[in-house]
């Protein structure tokens, strides 16, 4: 009986050690919530008890209140995740719509490109993205215009020429040889009235421009190089209504329809001032600089520039984009020539403060697409080459140039096989 008291009297002591530990626990966890920054600091003091009254209304006891709080954590965490996650898709919306703002094509062409990711193919049958999508036709720019090219273009394409009364001679043997060769779409934009009933006198497609003081001034009275720095803005409204352009000065002979020999894969298709493949498709020149020893040799690209009185050009951003930048230049630098800012807007690439342009370009076939040095210098003089029908020549390196441009009529047309030897190579 003595050692069942003293078991039941161990067991009973030790039931109230568990209590009092279990309280003391209790009590401090208690404490240690709703004083976090100790008993003794009165600031503290105050604003624990009140977040423990709300604390205590949220949950009955200190270690629900714990969990709770790991909940939240992990919620905040993962709310943080999903907020990463939803700025992603903003800045990415954000910069589809910048470039949905440059244009429907220059989206479509991002999409094709950044949208869809692929896997490279094997070595040699990896090809980029050649040829720009058109731009959505709009118009509202110019009815008018739009009207008169519904129906004189043929699949959206047509040859287009500006003229005034300076170069009407030349307009005629210009316009004479398309109509000999049979090509139906074609205009030209009349720079004053008397060329604008020239052309109805003579059942020439023409469209006359709204009045513009800017354009009409050097339109009226200005010389070749005037008159082509014109075509860069006035262009634009065509490529905006969905029309490839096919840019014609007038002191050119049509021998085919040049549409027949046209690869349309690029923005820009040009006729080259170039006389043979180097100096036409490019070539590796290397410059020669004796003082620098072992390092003399330096590499450099050399091509001749594009011509800028015969292009063919598709209605892209790209295009639009070209001429937005020939035109602005020609108006803020008034003695630039329109060639020279036409090839550098091409070809400059991006350089620290300068953006290039991200066109494609393609050179022109110099025997089909022949300029007069061709046809003069090397040409008239070879047996083989004098066989060869262009599908144009452009007398663009004489200044003789109505002249040349009729022997040019006898010597292909008529068959007179003399019509170009009075001429010398170059100019006299």
């Amino acid at each position: 009986m003595a050692v069942g008291r003293r078991d039941k009297a161990a067991s009973f002591r030790g039931s109230r050690i568990v209590v009092a530990i279990v309280i003391g626990v209790l009590l401090g966890c208690v404490i240690a919530f709703l004083f976090p920054y100790g008993l003794f600091n009165p600031a503290a003091s105050v604003q624990n008890r009140r977040i423990g009254k709300t604390n205590f209304q949220i949950g009955s006891s200190s270690c629900e209140s714990s969990e709770r709080s790991k909940m939240l954590k992990s919620e905040i965490v993962s709310l943080s995740e999903k907020n990463s996650e939803l700025k992603m898709q903003v800045r990415d919306l954000t910069e589809r719509l910048q470039l949905a703002e440059q244009g429907k094509d220059q989206a479509q062409k991002q999409f094709l490109v950044l949208g869809e990711q692929h896997k490279a193919g094997p070595f040699g049958t990896v090809k980029a993205l050649r040829t720009n999508p058109t731009v959505v036709p709009d118009d509202s720019v110019n009815p008018r215009l739009a009207k008169i090219l519904e129906k004189v273009a043929v699949r959206k394409e047509l040859i287009v020429a500006l003229a005034n009364s300076n170069v009407k001679e030349m307009l005629e043997v210009w316009f004479s040889s398309i109509k000999r060769v049979g090509i139906p779409n074609y205009l030209v934009i009349a720079l004053d009235d008397h060329i604008e009933e020239f052309c109805k006198s003579n059942d020439v497609p023409v469209y006359k421009r709204d009045p513009d003081s800017g354009i009409d001034a050097v339109g009226r009275s200005g010389g070749n190089h005037a008159v082509s720095g014109l075509k860069f803005r006035i262009l634009r409204e065509f490529l905006q209504l969905g029309y490839s352009v096919l840019l014609s000065d007038v002191d050119i002979i049509y021998l085919q329809n040049p549409f027949n020999h046209l690869y349309r894969d690029s923005d820009v298709e040009s006729m080259t001032d170039g006389h043979n493949n180097m100096t036409a498709y490019g070539y590796n020149d290397v410059f020669d600089e004796p003082a620098m020893g072992w390092a003399r040799y330096a590499h450099t690209i050399r091509i001749w520039v594009y011509n800028s009185g015969f292009f063919f050009i598709r209605p892209t951003i790209p295009s639009i984009e070209l001429l937005d930048r020939v035109a602005d230049r020609l108006a803020k630098q008034p003695n630039s020539w329109d060639q020279a800012v036409f090839n550098e807007e091409l070809f400059f690439p991006s350089h620290p403060g300068y953006e290039g342009l991200h066109a494609a370009k393609r050179t022109m076939d110099f025997y089909m697409f022949m300029n007069s040095k061709v046809l003069f210098k090397t040409v008239r003089k070879d047996a083989k080459l004098k066989k060869l029908k262009p599908a144009i020549v452009h007398v663009n390196y004489h200044p003789d140039k109505l002249r040349r441009m009729k022997a040019v009529v006898e010597f292909f047309v008529n068959g007179k096989q003399d019509a170009l030897d009075p001429y010398p190579d170059g100019s006299e």
